[in-house]
């Protein structure tokens, strides 16, 4: 019996039976297990996912967007011939496990665990085709050994300045032992400058010392101030009540992100790694990944990049000099004041006595808040004057000296010339302080200031009438014979706060001895697991709640008593190579196989939320060069192709004076929307899912109702995947009834042995490569049109070809693949999978058409067709379409009219 004869009601789509039956055929044939090169001659393809943290409230629908799409570009590549490679993982460390753990008294080990088997049956249930046979979890002792071991690779590493990459440390004492490198003045390492056929650097050869005449106490600092993963004394934001640093993305107004605690700045002992070394090959190698220009920007503003001069001014009355970095030497004679940060170790050192008062009760303010919240603040100035002066090395007037939030320690020195009348900071801070203001560069047609372009200097002694570039030459060619200055090329990019004095996260593999040396443990001795401790809850000091742990702590080695370290690592440490261990996650002996990291690597398509387009990216990126440099990795870089999905927003909230109104008193009218009851506009707006405010949708509600495929083409046809959308519940409907078409159509049939209609083969065939196009290009929304309005042409027939069930089956697969898998087994009575079919090949003689079929839209909604010559004009398309939805049309006034050539007409009237 065919049962579109019977109405839409007669027969239900029965979801949950079919997604419930197949999903356990796929788990039983394991048919997305990803084959191991030795295994396969098909090319590898591998589509990652930005991994969750498996928090205590599961997914809510915005979380799955991302994943049914890489779900989709997964089914459509294995299809192609590919051996896809689709797995799925755990950022389980960090502090909101930690926390929960503290208030329920309950070890953060078996939250996580019950997160996690949550989050796995939610992704499990919407049929998202993963391998779990390669699942990952950061927190699993298996897993943390390697994130342990890769430290190592860093604390054992330094970046060689002369092969511009990561090498060892034994390397290092190799070159300094030979006199190849020497120890600069600043304490780093250069090539000797007195070796034949070089220099010596303007004339300082003798500054430079020779590492074999350092004692051993001198060597090992050189060599421990080298390395890639090192110790520092550096500000952070601490956090009394967590008992632990916090980054500054932690930090919202002064509190701790998780529990609204007061963050405070203070020095502590961090282990840091050393990103900046590798600040020109981030930006350099961005050119040839295929990411989007917005996302390389991120990346590259974050980094900072600019080139410019240091320039020493002399504290009058004090045997102290401020550095500070510039970018614009042209034009320090327009400096009429100086500013240093909160922090900067010279505010306690050169504030007169009746300042101090005022400086002090400012720094200790100063404290209380994060880089981030004093950028956010930068537009409200404040600051207090030190009582000290400088003086001007380009002209030698005495500028005032004042403390000020708005400059930050982590950019430059942590103290900046004021140029009041060319910068728009130091301008309104100039204004607000009735400070000097001096034009020294003339431009831009006009006199308003503070003028920031390009011009020539003026007011500027030896500069006047020079253009910038020029003028800056001249002043860098001043600053160097004066001995006050030099050429520098700088970067906002600071290097990686590793440390965190909590529980939850990664032992450092690190000894300390009882001088307060590090040392790195044996690999053999690897992982350093995490003592199982009843109370660990924060010290409140910076020694973490490890340092209770007094049996774990004390390590006897060679007769010789060691201390642990009592830092652990952040939770970006094991988010930083988790596609690599994806690729062989049961290797005991290796991070990665080297023949399989080949074969994957680089990861073809990452698919993740924006706001990990940064950090977690950058630090990723930093990660892998570092193992590509040591010989470990076989490409540079980890990403070829990302993309950001668009955030999922709550459903469309209305509001009239601020009053909510119902969905349903609401209707649009126009551009806008009105009340039903008396046509007054009213406000819409969607806002971030938040249990706050009660708009947060569980993916189970909306499976239990309406199904996985159904949830799954939804949220793909809610728009463009870099979109930001609203979710709308009432708009699924739609998906749920193409879906029973589909059902009704295509499921408990007996399809035919007869040849297809010459419109439906014709649409068959340009479906077949315009999906295909559309999944290519992660236009997923206009895929699913396709397959609409392929089926909305079927259901017209008495009967259907099996031709057309089988290939209208495997077009569906990626994106609602149980109900093609119904289809491919039932209606067509395969054995096997759909998943483990081909992707059809269209014929390309019935591709072309003399006459096309056009949807003709009113307002975005169909109301009715048109045929017209596939060569037809705009016009006679216009024509012919107005004809079609005269009724439609008739008495409204016809805004916009868009024709989309070969594919559809739309009319916009009010």
């Amino acid at each position: 019996m065919n049962p579109r004869v019977l109405s839409p009601t007669a027969m239900a789509y029965p979801f949950a039976e079919i997604e419930k039956k197949h999903q356990q055929l796929w788990r039983d044939d394991r048919v997305y297990r990803a084959d191991d090169p030795a295994d396969t001659t098909k090319p590898g393809f591998y589509v990652l996912d930005m991994f969750p943290y498996p928090s205590g409230a599961g997914l809510h629908v915005g979380h799955p967007e991302g994943y049914t799409a890489t779900d989709i570009v997964s089914r459509y590549k294995r299809m192609k011939g590919f051996n896809v490679l689709h797995p799925m993982g755990w950022d389980a460390f960090g502090l909101p496990a930690e926390q929960y753990a503290i208030k329920n008294n309950v070890h953060p080990h078996e939250t996580t665990a019950k997160n996690v088997q949550t989050f796995r049956r939610q992704i499990e249930m919407l049929g998202l085709g993963y391998d779990w046979e390669r699942e990952v979890n950061t927190t699993d002792p298996g897993y943390y050994r390697w994130t342990q071991w890769i430290f190592l690779q860093l604390y054992n590493s330094y970046f060689d300045p002369v092969a511009n990459k990561a090498m060892p440390i034994a390397h290092l004492e190799n070159e300094l032992f030979n006199g190849n490198y020497v120890v600069a003045p600043d304490g780093s390492i250069a090539e000797n400058p007195v070796q034949e056929g070089m220099e010596a650097i303007a004339g300082e050869a003798h500054l430079f010392r020779h590492f074999e005449k350092l004692t051993n106490e001198q060597r090992r600092a050189v060599i421990d101030g080298q390395r890639l993963a090192f110790v520092d004394d550096v500000p952070v934001n601490w956090c009394p009540a967590l008992g632990t640093t916090l980054a500054n993305e932690e930090v919202v107004d002064g509190k701790s992100e998780v529990g609204g605690h007061p963050v405070e700045r203070r020095p502590l002992r961090q282990w840091m790694l050393r990103i900046t070394a590798y600040a020109d090959r981030l930006l350099e190698d961005l050119d040839g990944l295929d990411w989007s220009d917005s996302l390389k920007d991120m990346q590259r503003n974050w980094i900072g990049k600019s080139t410019g001069a240091t320039v020493e001014f002399s504290v009058d009355g004090h045997d102290e000099t401020i550095e500070v970095y510039t970018t614009r030497p042209d034009t320090l004679f327009g400096a009429t004041y100086m500013v240093l940060a909160p922090e900067h170790e010279l505010v306690a050192r050169i504030t007169t006595p009746d300042q101090k008062a005022a400086v002090d009760a400012y720094v200790a303010q100063a404290a209380g808040k994060s880089d981030r919240d004093r950028q956010a603040d930068a537009k409200v100035k404040t600051g207090v004057f030190t009582g000290a002066f400088a003086v001007n090395p380009v002209n030698d007037e005495r500028i005032p000296v004042w403390v000020a939030d708005y400059v930050l320690t982590g950019y430059g020195t942590g103290a900046i010339m004021a140029v009041p009348a060319h910068d728009e900071r130091d301008f309104e801070f100039a204004t607000k302080f009735d400070l000097p203001i001096v034009r020294v560069v003339e431009g831009g047609g006009g006199d308003d200031l503070p003028f920031t372009g390009d011009g020539t200097a003026t007011n500027s002694g030896f500069l006047d009438g020079k253009p910038m570039a020029e003028a800056k030459a001249s002043m860098i060619d001043f600053l160097v014979d004066r001995g006050v200055g030099r050429a520098k090329t700088n970067y906002k990019l600071r290097d990686w706060l590793f440390s965190r004095q909590r529980y939850w996260g990664e032992p450092f593999p690190i000894l300390i001895d009882g001088d307060g040396n590090h040392h790195a443990v044996d690999e053999a001795d690897l992982p350093i697991t995490l003592p199982e401790l009843d109370d660990f809850k924060p010290t409140g000091s910076p020694e973490g709640p490890l340092a209770k742990a007094t049996d774990w702590l004390r390590v006897e080695k060679d007769g010789d008593v060691f201390t642990r370290e009592t830092n652990t690592m952040p939770q970006w440490a094991g988010s930083c190579w988790y596609y690599l261990r994806y690729l062989d996650p049961q290797n005991a002996e290796r991070f990665v196989d080297p023949e399989k990291e080949k074969y994957w690597m680089p990861v073809a398509l990452y698919v993740g939320g924006v706001e990990h387009a940064v950090l977690h990216l950058l630090y990723a990126r930093f990660w892998h060069k570092v193992l590509f440099d040591l010989g470990h990795l076989s490409t540079p870089e980890p990403f070829q192709k990302l993309v950001n999905q668009g955030m999922i927003l709550g459903e469309t909230e209305y509001s009239l004076g601020g009053e909510r109104i119902e969905p349903s008193d609401v209707e649009k009218r126009g551009d806008g929307f009105v009340r039903k009851s008396d046509g007054v506009a009213v406000e819409a707006k969607a806002h971030k899912m938040s249990k706050s405010r009660g708009n947060v949708i569980n993916p189970d509600d909306v499976v239990a109702e309406y199904g996985a495929d159904t949830f799954r083409l939804y949220e793909m046809y809610m728009g463009p995947l870099e979109a930001m959308k609203p979710w709308n519940t009432r708009d699924i409907v739609g998906m749920s009834r193409f879906l029973s078409k589909v059902h009704r159509t295509l499921v408990d049939i007996e399809p035919t042995g007869d040849a297809l209609p010459e419109e439906l083969d014709r649409k068959l065939n340009g479906a077949i490569v315009n999906v295909g196009e559309h999944v290519e290009g992660l236009r997923f929304n206009t895929a699913i049109a396709e397959l609409i309005e392929l089926i909305n042409l079927a259901a017209r027939e008495k009967t259907l070809p099996r031709p057309f069930v089988r290939v209208y089956a495997l077009l569906l697969s990626p994106f609602a693949p149980h109900l093609a898998d119904e289809i491919w087994r039932e209606t067509l009575g395969m054995e096997t999978s759909v998943v483990l079919a081909g992707w059809p090949e269209a014929d390309e003689s019935k591709l072309a058409a003399d006459t096309v079929e056009l949807p003709v839209q009113v307002n975005g909604k169909l109301r009715g067709r048109v045929t017209v010559a596939t060569d037809a004009s705009k016009d006679d398309t216009l024509a012919a379409a107005r004809e079609a939805v005269a009724s439609h049309v008739e008495g409204k006034t016809v805004r916009k009219e868009v024709v989309v050539p070969g594919r559809m007409v739309n009319f916009v009237v009010g």
